[in-house]
């Protein structure tokens, strides 16, 4: 009968703590084997349970929990925009309440200005700048925290 001969390491282990030689000895008993294989055992499930240096997985985990900060920032910006436009129709519609404010024409230009109001937040959000960089008037020293033009 032809041996198949396994590709076994020979690797030598100095413990010093008796907890672990009496375990290591408890598992060989229990399982019937070797000392080395129940060292043997013990390393490779510690091994598993413990994280891997392989880059790839890095990258996923990374990738992963930048997607979770997507979402999570996503649910929040949301949150934000429905809180500013409840803001913006308050304030269009002038605080105390008067009857005049539930009058559709009135309603239909606060939805108008809400509208022009995101309208140019949005431009101004592409455009990279703000109105007050925008405004024509006196030249000012560049800032050293400025983006480069």
């Amino acid at each position: 009968m032809a041996r198949t001969n396994r590709q076994t390491s020979r690797v030598q282990v100095y413990l010093n703590d008796p907890k672990i030689v009496s375990g290591l000895n408890r598992e060989a008993r229990s399982g019937r084997m070797p000392l080395s294989q129940a060292a043997g055992r013990a390393i490779a499930r510690g091994l598993l349970k413990s994280p891997q240096a392989d880059p790839e997985d890095r990258l996923l985990r990374l990738e992963r929990s930048l997607r979770d900060h997507m979402r999570s920032t996503a649910r929040d910006m949301q949150i934000i925009q429905e809180l500013l436009i409840e803001v913006a129709r308050a304030f269009f519609l002038r605080l105390p309440d008067a009857v005049v404010d539930q009058d559709p024409t009135v309603q239909a230009a606060v939805d108008r200005r809400i509208e022009r109001l995101l309208d140019a937040t949005a431009a101004r959000i592409v455009a990279g700048r703000s109105d007050r960089d925008a405004a024509p008037g006196p030249a000012r020293e560049p800032r050293s925290f400025e983006a480069p033009n």
